[in-house]
């Protein structure tokens, strides 16, 4: 009997770490995610996942508007934070950035800017499909905006 090949079914979350939770996850609920529950993670049983060995981590989970998609935001108490890769260009291995398609680009960014996001360089329209433009949110973190043109 052949055996039947695993599918996957979803994609539940994306995880960044930061390093202040409160000024995340307020930035991510003006862009309009809402916060599903927050706890704090901890034991050797999570480190047994991780590699982390015994760690305690406090942790956000953001879910989008329609649902279905959710940004796990996580703060490291144990062990420490080793690296920091906010700042590097998008060019960079392994860097990771989330895209959210918005119903107005130019409003949006004027209320992130007023949670200190910055533009990277500037929106740009693809064909007649979207304006896109990245932006630096709180701790330098990359953010994508799409708004699909009609």
């Amino acid at each position: 009997m052949k055996s039947k090949k695993s599918t996957v079914l979803r994609m539940d979350n994306i995880g960044i770490v930061v390093e202040s939770l409160d000024e995340v996850v307020s930035f991510f609920t003006e862009l309009g995610l809402k916060l599903e529950g927050r706890a704090m993670i901890e034991g050797e049983w999570a480190g047994r996942v991780t590699g982390l060995g015994d760690q305690q981590v406090e942790v956000a989970m953001m879910i989008t508007p329609d649902g279905h998609s959710r940004l796990e935001l996580s703060r490291f108490i144990t062990p420490a934070v080793v690296a920091d890769h906010r700042n590097v260009p998008v060019n960079a291995l392994g860097y990771l950035r989330a895209m959210f398609t918005v119903s107005d680009i130019d409003e949006t960014l004027a209320r992130l800017q007023k949670h200190g996001a910055e533009l990277v360089d500037e929106v740009v329209q693809y064909q007649n499909s979207y304006r896109l433009c990245y932006i630096r949110g709180p701790e330098g973190l990359l953010i994508g905006l799409a708004e699909e043109l009609k």
